[in-house]
């Protein structure tokens, strides 16, 4: 087995570029379709009211109440100009009591900035309302009021004191990651029918190696250069980055470990049923990009509801794993609440790979 690992790991010493730009594809992947570096997002605000100024003034107070958004004042022609060309996302273009969002591309941060300036703005009229009924200023009023108010509700999550918050952009993460991990490890599964057609295979038949170590060589070498690809992006995006992975990263790895399995086990169930690296790489390419949409791994849970898509994603490892990390970081579950998602992804990984090998040896034969 150590010759066969070692003869894997010397193709790649030999020629890395392949597996370095996939590990790069991942973390650019998850950074273009996921709205960019996880930090506080900035939005220009502008007016092109007679007095701009003292409303840009104004509404730049108001909107910069939350962490996730910064508000700067920017100049219209500007602004106008880098929507246009795609510098920026979005704007704010404010009036002395309206809105409108320039935007530039629809991106996930959008909805969530639109909500924002929607519920200020909002508040902001309640209170003109009320100012305008009673002849007053009753701002700092209703602020103390509102402060110690008579009635007062208290949110918590169902198995916490502390309520999970829903990040896309994680999710996303871990998406992208996986997939490119599965490309990565079904092309290293391959290299036993690259061996079969060049007769590397039979000469190592015909050594004293067994046909356990062999195929433990191969398989153990596509578990090891694709849990390096996951750990390297977790940690640029944990540690670089700044993305919430939560606070459990062994579990997550862990997780990670049973997902590589269950798929390199799919991988070698497809290469049993070719005969050719070429037909390999015409199917598994073409099968391969279905199974994140299938399961749901792009979008918010419970969008799919088709219990036909939702029965053949649970053939497939992806969906237990996004299932569980989701767990893991959004709500803290621990090793004992992702148990069954892991003994899935293990149960499926066991019965592929066995399908798979027996199909590889009746093909040899």
């Amino acid at each position: 087995m150590k010759n066969v690992l070692w003869a894997q790991f010397s193709k790649d010493k030999r020629n890395p570029l392949f597996v370095l730009l996939l590990i790069a594809g991942s973390i650019v992947a998850t950074i273009v379709f996921g709205g960019g570096i996880q930090s506080a997002t900035t939005v220009g605000i502008f007016s092109e009211e007679d007095n701009a100024a003292a409303i840009e003034k104004k509404w730049g107070m108001l909107l910069n109440t939350d962490d996730s958004f910064t508000f700067e004042i920017v100049d219209p022609e500007e602004a106008r100009k880098d929507i246009k060309k795609g510098n920026i996302d979005v704007a704010v273009k404010v009036t002395e009591d309206d809105y409108r969002l320039l935007v530039s591309k629809k991106m996930p941060t959008i909805s969530s900035i639109e909500q924002h300036v929607d519920k200020v703005f909002k508040q902001e009229a309640q209170i003109r309302a009320v100012e305008a009924q009673v002849g007053r200023d009753v701002r700092d009023e209703m602020e103390n009021y509102l402060a110690d108010a008579p009635l007062q509700m208290e949110s918590q999550g169902v198995d916490s004191e502390q309520i999970p918050t829903y990040n896309i952009r994680t999710q996303l993460l871990f998406a992208f990651t996986f997939l490119i991990s599965m490309f990565i490890l079904g092309f290293k599964v391959n290299n036993v029918t690259q061996d079969k057609v060049s007769g590397i295979w039979d000469r190592m038949i015909f050594s004293p190696m067994k046909k356990t170590s062999m195929y433990s060589g191969y398989l153990l070498y596509s578990f090891l250069i694709t849990m390096l690809q996951i750990i390297v992006v977790l940690i640029v995006f944990k540690y670089v980055l700044h993305y919430d992975v939560g606070d459990n990263l062994w579990l997550i790895i862990l997780i990670a470990a049973c997902f590589v399995f269950g798929m390199i086990s799919i991988a070698m169930l497809i290469t049993g049923f070719v005969r050719t690296p070429e037909q390999f790489y015409a199917i598994y390419p073409s099968v391969i990009p279905l199974i994140p949409l299938i399961s749901g791994a792009y979008m918010m849970p419970g969008t799919i509801t088709n219990p036909v898509l939702l029965f053949i994603a649970d053939l497939f490892p992806l969906a237990h794993a996004m299932d569980a990390i989701m767990s893991v970081v959004f709500y803290g579950a621990a090793l004992q609440d992702v148990t069954m998602s892991l003994l899935y992804m293990l149960l499926i990984g066991i019965v592929a790979m066995g399908v798979g090998i027996n199909l590889v040896e009746r093909r040899s034969r």
